[in-house]
């Protein structure tokens, strides 16, 4: 069962989500934000991820400055079901024995029946701070995208997840920022995972 402190945080986001519209690039907009008439119902997409992980990831130290210098950090990822499998929360440590740094935070994913999207919320254990705007979007032949539009280092930019290379005991996160309106983006996470077998 998770902790107490972990309670607290999931009712803190479930009281304060918010599900406004969300602006994306203009050459990405049909993906996430197509009409969802005719497409498969998108609730159990991520059930792929509910369990435990070992997880390595890469971070790059330095966020669109044009640094090509990585951070690589193993952790474990613990995925569980809410509302049924409507949602889902995962609790994510990671460490960097190389800086000494360490990693821990909460994804919450809340799927939008209407729009057949999942809307992605981040909580870092650092800020106690609920990530907002969500990254919306869903997946599509095996491939899952998501955007928002956000202000990072006094600059409106674009945030892009990309789930890939998914079997039942691997997969592939990435997250990239663009500064450009997404003619380009810079991958800054990159996390691999493989399932812990029970």
């Amino acid at each position: 069962m998770p902790d107490i402190r972990t309670g607290f945080v999931v009712c803190s986001l479930l009281a304060t989500l918010q599900s406004s519209p969300q602006q994306v690039p203009a050459e990405t907009k049909a993906k996430p934000h197509a009409d969802p008439a005719g497409q498969q119902d998108g609730q159990h997409d991520f059930d792929f991820e509910i369990g435990t992980w070992k997880i390595h990831l890469k971070r790059l130290q330095s966020r669109l400055t044009g640094s090509t210098t990585w951070v690589e950090f193993d952790g474990t990822s613990v995925t569980r079901k809410v509302w049924g499998g409507r949602a889902n929360m995962d609790e994510f440590t990671a460490d960097s024995p190389e800086t000494n740094s360490h990693i821990e935070g909460l994804t919450l994913r809340l799927y939008k029946p209407e729009s057949r999207e999942w809307y992605i919320y981040w909580a870092s254990l650092k800020t106690g701070a609920l990530g907002l705007p969500p990254t919306v979007g869903r997946f599509n032949n095996g491939r899952g995208e998501f955007y928002d539009h956000e202000e990072i280092g006094g600059r409106m930019i674009f945030v892009r997840y990309v789930w890939s290379d998914i079997t039942p005991n691997s997969a592939r996160f990435e997250q990239s920022f663009s500064a450009d309106g997404g003619k380009t983006w810079e991958p800054n996470w990159i996390c691999t995972i493989d399932r812990v077998k029970e």
